[in-house]
């Protein structure tokens, strides 16, 4: 069975995971025949661990881990991926890949472009 992991960065700022959390929410309304769970790479309860293994405790062992990063970063080249190898250890058949950041996407310059016409 296939999952969705959207990986947050964390913060200390405990409003970031509410920003997620609502991102996420709309998500799962736009697309609601997948299974989709979230979680931090760091300063969170809610690690990248628990949230693969929410997914594993779902019968999910092809899990696509969407990072929340505008950029592909030390995070997204090193770091995470580390993680991920290191969860799978002793897990057996479990699949799970990293997608590509939120990058330069035109709708983001869009997103931008409206919080300016906003303020001008």
């Amino acid at each position: 069975m296939k999952g969705i992991l959207i990986l947050g960065h964390g913060s200390k700022a405990t409003e970031t995971e509410k920003t997620l959390e609502k991102i996420v929410e709309m998500v799962k309304e736009a697309n609601p025949d997948k299974i989709i769970e979230f979680a931090f790479l760091q300063l969170s309860e809610k690690t990248l661990d628990k949230g693969l293994d929410s997914l594993l405790e779902k019968g999910v062992d092809d899990i696509k881990v969407i990072p929340y990063f505008l950029f592909a970063g030390l995070h997204i080249q090193e770091d995470i991926p580390a993680e991920i190898n290191k969860f799978l250890k002793g897990k057996g058949n479990i699949k799970v890949e990293m997608a590509d950041t939120l990058g330069a996407d035109p709708r983001l310059a869009q997103i931008v472009s409206e919080r300016i016409a906003k303020i001008y």
